[in-house]
């Protein structure tokens, strides 16, 4: 810490300011990964603010950001997709069991795709059951 605020009170004020605290955090999160943001911040003996407007901070937590919004993305399309497949599959094959809904709810939306398109083809529930047979 002595040395971190050394290099701080050296460059306070100037343009690599900005930059040692950057660095700092990036030192900070790969030497000590397994800390908290509050203990990194006083390992290196800089401030939260400081410590979040760091771009080690902003990476970390932009890409966290950017792989639970495609998550959802990817959950709430597969649930839309299976939604219209279950309502095209109960016309087309009459109502479907509470095993199927679920079987066919899990489905990667790759599969719920093939079954969305599969299904006009379908003049029953048997065509339905030899589907999951096959694909399941």
């Amino acid at each position: 810490m002595a040395t971190t605020s050394a290099l701080r009170a050296r460059v306070a004020g100037s343009s690599s300011a900005a930059e040692i605290d950057d660095v700092i955090a990036a030192i900070l999160v790969a030497r000590f990964n397994g800390r908290s943001i509050q203990e990194l911040c006083a390992m290196g003996g800089i401030t939260l603010d400081d410590f979040t407007q760091s771009v080690a901070y902003r990476e970390i937590f932009g890409r966290g950001e950017a792989r639970g919004v495609a998550l959802g993305e990817a959950r709430g399309e597969a649930r839309g997709e299976a939604k219209v497949t279950l309502r095209q599959l109960s016309r087309r094959c009459g109502p479907l069991s509470a095993e199927q809904e679920s079987v066919i709810r899990s489905l990667p939306l790759e599969r719920l795709e093939a079954l969305a398109e599969a299904l006009l083809d379908f003049e029953g529930m048997a065509d339905l059951n030899a589907w999951l047979a096959a694909n399941t």
